[in-house]
């Protein structure tokens, strides 16, 4: 078997997370060897996914643009699609932007808030009326 890598590969033991599906899907793995052009990627088990992705590095903090190579029981192999690293984690092509992730956290963070509030109204009310009713 012939070698077809373009560039040096490191052993890591690096956590990884495969973003697809415009995020709404994800799957963590192990990356076990990693150079400039791409990734080897482990798996507890199969799994199935698109031919595109991203892969999230949470200890370099990167996030690259990615295209199987090959597929074999649990692992992968990827391609980088650049070299460079995505500011963010991002959703593939025709997704949203990480200015539209920040927008939605900052959204859904308020959300909670509101929640939270809410509940603990609604705990008040129902200690008061319990405390009433004794």
């Amino acid at each position: 078997m012939s070698d077809q890598r373009v560039s040096i590969r490191q052993k890591s033991f690096l956590q990884g997370r495969l973003y697809f599906n415009n995020g709404r899907s994800s799957v963590d793995c192990l990356i076990r060897d990693i150079s400039e052009s791409g990734a080897r990627l482990k798996f507890s088990d199969a799994i199935t996914t698109p031919e595109a992705m991203e892969l999230h590095i949470p200890n370099k903090q990167e996030t690259h643009q990615v295209r199987v190579q090959w597929r074999r029981e649990d692992e992968m192999g990827v391609a980088f699609i650049s070299n460079e690293p995505a500011s963010a984690v991002a959703t593939g092509a025709g997704g949203a932007s990480a200015t539209d992730f920040a927008e939605r956290l900052q959204k859904l963070e308020s959300e909670v808030g509101a929640l939270r509030r809410i509940v603990n109204e609604l705990r008040s009310e129902q200690r008061e009326r319990h405390s009433q009713a004794i």
